[in-house]
């Protein structure tokens, strides 16, 4: 290869060819991907080495995604600064760069609140990676596990396996109980109801007697009478249980034991029903009447 070679080659490498452009473009994405690569692999051999649990890995998974989206930046702005093309666009464009920022502000403001909130995530640690969050959903109150967190949104896996996505603007002012924080240990709270036909102090000791044979009840703390009803009286029976998932199959065990003793105990568990009081009878019903009695 002479040297007339190399500088004919390298005139299809000049930025001001297509050809250039197009052999520049593909060198940087080749970079950027080796660079990306590169980060990503650094992080997870300092989060590997890390036996001592001293980095947060939500804030180090949060900061790694911040850092490749940063190089992707850097190598987007190099190759319009290098090719002419597109350094004279931008330098076009700098005179109404105020008005396109009002614009781009307002088109994106949700994600750039979404992406400053995940700092602010970052910053405060309101809670970690596999931490257990209770949350207001759209859907109800939602209880899942930590996933992940993005530069937009935090992902919860609930206990059905769904997940769970909500923005981080979202996640950041709301009020959410961080289970993982303290103790895990929760209270179950079964209400109970019972007819006022019915023996308080019997049905009680029958509730009682019955979350004492539940497996997963630590600790049987009472059953207080918390409610005179229309038609019943209203028990709360309160348990500790080792965290809230096993607090709701607790509820679920103790409400289906209670149905089957309470049926053979002869205590009545109160429903709707109606009654119909006649007041008038219609003639026809009349005459009927009296036509059958005669």
């Amino acid at each position: 290869m002479t040297w007339d070679t190399v500088e004919t080659w390298l005139t299809y490498l000049h930025p001001d060819k297509w050809s250039g452009a197009l052999i520049i473009l593909a060198l940087f994405l080749i970079a950027g991907l080796l660079l990306s690569y590169l980060l990503r692999r650094m992080i997870r051999l300092i989060v590997e080495r890390d036996h001592d649990n001293r980095l947060d890995k939500m804030s180090v998974g949060f900061l790694s995604k911040v850092a490749s989206a940063f190089v992707w930046i850097m190598i987007v702005m190099l190759y319009a600064h290098l090719i002419p093309a597109l350094d004279k666009l931008a330098t076009a464009l700098l005179a109404s760069v105020s008005v396109a920022s009002v614009v781009f502000g307002l088109a994106a403001q949700s994600t750039l609140s979404n992406f400053v909130a995940g700092f602010s995530l970052i910053f405060y640690r309101p809670f970690r990676l596999g931490d257990k969050l209770q949350i207001n959903a759209p859907g109800g109150v939602e209880t899942g596990v930590v996933e992940d967190v993005s530069l937009g949104y935090t992902m919860l896996k609930t206990f059905d396996n769904r997940r769970v996505i909500i923005s981080n603007s979202s996640i950041s002012s709301t009020t959410m109980i961080n289970l993982s924080t303290k103790e895990q240990r929760t209270m179950a709270l079964v209400p109970i109801s019972i007819s006022y036909d019915s023996d308080i102090d019997a049905a009680r000791a029958l509730i009682l007697e019955i979350a004492g044979t539940v497996p997963d009840v630590e600790e049987v703390v009472g059953c207080p009478v918390t409610n005179l009803g229309a038609s019943s009286v209203d028990f709360s029976l309160r348990v500790w249980c080792a965290d809230s998932g096993i607090a709701a199959g607790v509820k679920n065990s103790v409400l289906e034991a209670v149905k089957k003793r309470f049926d053979s105990a002869g205590i009545e568990i109160p429903y709707a029903y109606q009654n119909v009081l006649i007041k008038e009878m219609p003639k026809q019903a009349h005459e009927d009447e009296r036509s059958a009695t005669e």
